[in-house]
């Protein structure tokens, strides 16, 4: 199924959450932190501002942008865990 997304809506697929600490611990599912990294799938065609002129996403498909912890609405499309974003919870893009 192809999504996608409208206004300033971003879709993305969840990177996994580290397994190992960096001293080479394994963490089990239960203690591992909620992922706040993602690749972009889609982007919508961005906002509108108030004179009615479309302002284009920063991001684009194939990046990979971090988020706030609690952003977001999560999606399971074609078995895949996927979530709907809003651009302002955006942190940033991964270099």
């Amino acid at each position: 199924m192809k999504v996608k997304p409208l206004g300033d809506r971003i879709l993305v697929e969840v990177l996994e959450a580290e397994e190992k600490t960096k001293g080479g611990i394994l963490l089990p599912d239960n203690a591992k932190e909620k992922p706040q990294q993602a690749k972009v799938v889609s982007v919508g065609k961005g906002r509108t501002n108030d004179e009615g002129k479309t302002i284009a996403l920063e991001v684009k498909p194939g990046d990979t942008v971090i988020f706030g912890k609690y952003s977001g609405t999560e999606l399971k499309i074609d078995g895949k865990d996927l979530m709907m974003l809003k651009e302002e919870d955006v942190l940033g893009i991964v270099n």
